[in-house]
C-alpha cells in the first residue's frame, strides 16, 4: 500500500443527508463520522436522531453514545461524541469545560501526544497553546490553524496527514479559538498577523506556508498580508467578508433592515431585533451566543460590529505569495459568490490556484467535509509543483 493510500484511509469517502433532517445538526454528526472514520457511529447516530428536537437533546444523546463508547475502549469515537455533545453547550453550562478538558485529554492519549509536543507560546497576557509535528525529513513548514470554534486538537489527524507527507507541522489555537480562549480569555481578533508573528518568532520559523481553515480562510489572508515570512497560503474555504457569512441564514429583506440599522448604528433596535430572531431559531441562538463568547461582545449590535472588521476587501492587493484557493460548490455556511470575489482581489500574488469541489467528487460541504482525503491530496500536489 503505497503512502498516498495510507493518508487517504486516515478520512472515510461520503456526505450522509439523511442521519438528522436539520442540515446543520446532521453536518456536524458527519463532523464527527468524518474524523472519527468509524462506521458504526453511522447507525448509532440515526437510531438516536429521532429523538433530538433541540441542542440540548443532541448534547444529552451523544454524552449516552459517548459513555458507550468508552465502556467499549473506542477513545477516538467517545472523544468525538464528546465534542459533538460539547459543541452545542452554552459558556455557561456547569459542564462546557469538564467536557472541553476530557475532549483534549482524550484526544492527546489516543494520539500518543508526548509531553514535550504541547507548547504554552506567551502571547498578551496569556498563552497561544501549539503543538509540532516534525518527520525525520522535512519538505517544508506547515503553520496551522482552524476558524470560529475549534480546538486545534480536533485537527490531530488533518496534521498527521501531511507529517506522513513529509511537513514539519506546527498547530496553534490563536485568539477566540480554543484553550486561548477558554483558559486565558483571550478574545479573538481581525488582526491575524499578530498571532502569526508570534508563533513564527517562537519557533523561529521562516518560509512557512500558512493554512487557515473555515474562518481560518479570512485570518489566513489577513496574517499573509502582513507577513512576509508566509510565502504559501492555503485558504480552506474562502470567508472573504464574516459579516455577510454570519447573515447569510437570514432572509434578504430583513437582512437589508439589519444592514441600514447598523449603518445608522441603532444599538437598541438591533438587539431587539435579534433578540426576537434567536427565539425563533436555535441556530441563529447558538451562532450569535457563540460569536459574543469568541469575540468577547456583550450584545449582538457589539459582535455585529466587531465582524465588519473580517473582511478581506482592502488587503487581498497585499499579498504576494502563492495562494491556494479552495470551496465547496454548496457550502451552507458561506456564499459561494465570495470564492469568485476573492479570487480577483488578489491582484499582486505571485500565483494564484483556485479549486472548486463538487457533489460528484463529496466534497461539496463546508472544508470539503465528506472528502478531507481528496483536498488534503490538492494541498499536497499543489505544495510540490510551486516548490519545485
Amino acid at each position: 500500500m503505497t503512502n498516498i493510500e495510507i493518508r487517504r484511509e486516515m478520512f472515510p469517502v461520503g456526505f450522509y443527508d439523511d442521519i438528522h433532517p436539520d442540515f446543520s445538526v446532521n453536518f456536524q454528526m458527519n463532523r464527527c463520522y468524518t474524523l472519527a472514520n468509524d462506521e458504526v457511529m453511522l447507525k448509532e447516530m440515526r437510531e438516536v436522531s429521532p429523538s433530538i428536537h433541540s441542542y440540548e437533546e443532541f448534547s444529552q444523546k451523544f454524552i449516552e453514545l459517548y459513555n458507550k463508547a468508552l465502556n467499549e475502549g473506542h477513545k477516538l469515537k467517545a472523544a468525538y461524541y464528546l465534542r459533538g455533545a460539547e459543541f452545542y453547550l452554552t459558556e455557561t453550562h456547569p459542564q462546557k469545560q469538564n467536557y472541553r478538558k476530557q475532549f483534549i485529554a482524550l484526544m492527546r492519549e489516543y494520539f500518543h501526544i508526548s509531553d514535550e509536543q504541547p507548547y504554552k507560546v506567551p502571547y498578551e497576557n496569556g498563552f497561544l497553546p501549539a503543538y509540532r509535528f516534525t518527520p525525520e525529513a522535512t519538505k517544508g513548514t506547515i503553520v496551522m490553524f482552524g476558524g470560529f470554534d475549534s480546538y486545534a486538537e480536533e485537527l490531530f489527524k488533518h496534521v498527521l496527514f501531511f507529517k506522513e507527507a513529509g511537513y514539519d507541522v506546527v498547530l496553534f489555537d490563536g485568539p477566540g479559538q480554543g484553550s486561548a480562549l477558554e483558559d486565558y480569555k483571550i478574545p479573538m481578533t481581525h488582526e491575524w498577523e499578530k498571532p502569526v508573528k508570534t508563533i513564527l518568532d517562537y519557533f523561529q520559523l521562516d518560509d512557512v506556508t500558512l493554512f487557515g481553515l473555515s474562518l481560518g480562510g479570512y485570518l489566513v489572508i489577513r496574517a499573509a498580508a502582513f507577513e512576509k515570512r508566509v510565502r504559501r497560503v492555503v485558504v480552506d474555504d474562502i470567508c472573504a467578508d464574516f459579516y455577510e457569512v454570519v447573515l447569510s441564514a437570514i432572509p434578504s429583506k430583513l437582512k437589508e433592515k439589519i444592514d441600514s440599522l447598523m449603518s445608522e448604528r441603532k444599538e437598541e433596535e438591533v438587539n431587539t431585533l435579534f433578540k426576537d430572531l434567536m427565539q425563533k431559531s436555535l441556530m441563529i441562538e447558538w451562532g450569535l451566543n457563540q460569536g459574543m463568547h469568541v469575540t468577547v461582545s456583550k450584545t449582538p449590535y457589539d459582535f455585529l460590529s466587531r465582524i465588519f472588521l473580517y473582511n478581506t476587501s482592502e488587503i487581498s492587493e497585499k499579498l504576494e505569495q502563492d495562494v491556494l484557493l479552495m470551496a465547496g460548490q454548496e457550502d451552507h455556511y458561506i456564499p459561494i459568490n465570495q470564492f469568485f470575489e476573492q479570487s480577483k482581489s488578489l491582484t499582486n500574488v505571485r500565483s494564484l490556484t483556485t479549486r472548486m469541489f463538487t457533489r460528484k467528487e463529496n466534497a461539496q460541504n463546508h472544508c470539503q467535509l465528506g472528502n478531507l482525503g481528496l483536498s488534503f491530496d490538492v494541498i499536497l500536489n499543489w505544495l510540490e509543483q510551486i516548490q519545485k
